[in-house]
């Protein structure tokens, strides 16, 4: 995969930023946009304090937020009850700079010049509230290791 034609680079006030001066822009997609993006969305902005941009979108989405990741995401002081799932679209790719899929297959669009990493994470679909705990975790700690990278500029 390509990466995108910009550096990371930290301004005076410690906010990452893009060689375009702007905050990077990281998109997770999975499917129904109800569970495993919405989660890694909210858990990268608590993460990321403002210094990340976050978007997520599904190929298929649903008509509302898996409850269970909502219960899961409170536990852990991040409240994503108004969220909405969104259908993914070409100009979504196009403005990310980081564009994380999580099981969405081929519906995912590719946009030149991108940087695209594919999460492996069991889709919290149907699954009980310790399997979603889990699914969390498991998305909270590569979430982790992204911000790392954002901010070094290993993944930009």
């Amino acid at each position: 995969m390509g990466s995108i034609n910009t550096v990371s680079i930290v301004n005076d006030s410690n906010e990452t930023m893009v060689g375009n001066g702007k905050r990077p822009l990281v998109l997770f997609v999975c499917v129904h946009n109800a569970g495993r993006s919405q989660m890694a969305a909210a858990l990268l902005a608590k993460r990321s304090n403002g210094q990340v941009d976050v978007r997520s979108a599904g190929s298929a989405p649903a008509n509302e937020i898996n409850p269970v990741a909502v219960e899961v995401m409170r536990e852990v002081g991040v409240d994503i009850s108004a969220a909405t799932p969104k259908l993914l679209t070409l100009l979504h790719a196009k403005e990310a700079d980081v564009v994380i899929t999580m099981g969405c297959g081929d519906a995912c669009p590719v946009y030149p010049g991108k940087r695209y990493l594919s999460w492996d994470v069991e889709d919290p679909s149907g699954k009980d509230i310790i399997t979603v705990r889990r699914i969390r975790d498991d998305i909270d700690t590569l979430v982790a290791g992204l911000l790392e990278e954002i901010v070094t500029g290993s993944v930009l």
